[in-house]
């Protein structure tokens, strides 16, 4: 299960290398082909380091400034078009490696960063019935590839609010959610994740009309994102932005405390437990 993220990989850093070569055979630093494609020094170096994905937008400009005939254009435009994830959520898989904290409301559905394997199927075949095996496999590998994340040494913060239906609906089965929710519990006791419930009985809350997702980043300015059944918004307007994290201050004031939270999530888990030893 870990060829398609490991091929990925393998691309990225391929690019990363050709791009570095050719700079040098250019003659130019860092810091200079940043200038002409105007992005940092500190940027290209990511690229060269496969620590950020290429752009087409840059590699177009990197191509006309150590003109590679289209090279970095065509080696990009193939990476994006190889990528696991929905076009509108691609930009977020990559920004959430680089963040310093990560504050997130779910809810519907355990957020990608905390699923299981097994929820992570459930959830896709759910909403792709007909598609091949191998589809299910590559999103299944890809949701838990994002997940390392959270075990990194350089681990960002992660706030997590989910409502009380996410605890509720038997994604994959009673076992397979016994399971999930037990694995949402360990993160929360071992302070990996900050982990809140809202209940039911807070009744409406600041962000009804789909999950909210704060990044905030040692070195550039804050995002939203803001996520439907078929699309997301990937938002940086500082004004939006701070409306946004607003939202979600207000949904976490309305949140039980983490040692609540924590206490019906385990609940959650037992009463899911008698349900899977008779199925």
């Amino acid at each position: 299960m870990a060829k398609a993220g490991s091929s990925r990989q393998a691309a990225w850093e391929f690019y990363g290398t050709e791009l570095k070569r050719r700079r040098e055979a250019a003659g130019m630093t860092q810091q200079g082909l940043g200038q002409r494609v105007f992005v940092s020094g500190g940027y290209i170096g990511q690229f060269e380091q496969a620590i950020r994905k290429p752009q087409i937008d840059v590699a177009q400009r990197i191509d006309e400034v150590l003109q590679t005939d289209g090279f970095f254009e065509r080696m990009c435009r193939k990476l994006i078009h190889g990528s696991p994830y929905a076009e509108y959520f691609r930009a977020v898989a990559e920004l959430e490696a680089l963040a310093t904290r990560i504050c997130e409301f779910a809810p519907t559905v355990v957020p990608g960063l905390l699923q299981t394997a097994a929820y992570a199927r459930a959830v896709t075949v759910a909403a792709n019935p007909f598609v091949p095996e191998e589809y299910v496999e590559e999103k299944v590998t890809a949701r838990l590839e994002r997940a390392r994340i959270l075990t990194d040494a350089t681990r960002p913060e992660y706030w997590v609010t989910l409502h009380e239906n996410v605890l509720r609906v038997p994604v994959g089965g009673p076992g397979a959610m016994a399971v999930q929710l037990e694995h949402i519990a360990a993160l929360a006791r071992e302070r990996t994740a900050l982990v809140t419930v809202l209940p039911r009985t807070a009744g409406a809350h600041a962000s009804m009309d789909g999950s909210l997702r704060l990044m905030e980043f040692e070195d550039a300015p804050p995002t939203a994102y803001t996520e439907t059944s078929f699309s997301g918004s990937l938002l940086d307007d500082p004004v939006v932005v701070k409306r946004a994290q607003r939202a979600y201050d207000l949904v976490r004031v309305a949140a039980l405390s983490p040692e609540a939270s924590l206490a019906l999530i385990e609940s959650a888990a037992e009463d899911y437990r008698p349900c899977a030893s008779t199925t």
